[in-house]
């Protein structure tokens, strides 16, 4: 398969999994964490997204490990997020260890994108 589009790459179809579990999860948070964990969250999922999308948009390889990099950033932030989460009773055990799981396999996926570009400069 040719990859056309960014929505073609698996760490950004990966990553659109764990955005749309973000939102899901951060549905049931108390109405007291909008403007501040519910915020984060929601914010550094799509940062995710949104930064592979215009690495992948990038004629330059440097810019592209430059966005690739910030998603990892973000996929970062986002896992210590999901741990706040867990740890002060919003999430259960079950829930974090599937979050957790997926952030994992998006940062190996979106590391396997910066190694790739890596080889052209």
């Amino acid at each position: 398969m040719s990859i056309q589009s960014f929505t073609d790459l698996t760490a950004w179809r990966r990553g659109h999994e764990l955005v749309l579990e973000i939102y899901k999860i951060t549905k049931n948070f108390p109405r007291e964490e909008l403007y501040s964990l519910i915020d984060q969250m929601r914010r550094c999922a799509i940062s995710i997204t949104s930064n592979i999308a215009e690495g992948f948009s990038r004629k330059s390889y440097k810019e592209k490990i430059q966005f690739y990099s910030m998603a990892l950033g973000s996929t970062t932030e986002l896992q210590n997020q999901v741990l706040v989460a867990k740890d002060v009773g919003y999430i259960t055990k079950e829930k974090f260890d599937s979050l957790a799981f997926l952030t994992v396999e998006v940062h190996k996926l979106i590391n396997g994108l910066i190694k790739g570009a890596r080889k052209y400069i």
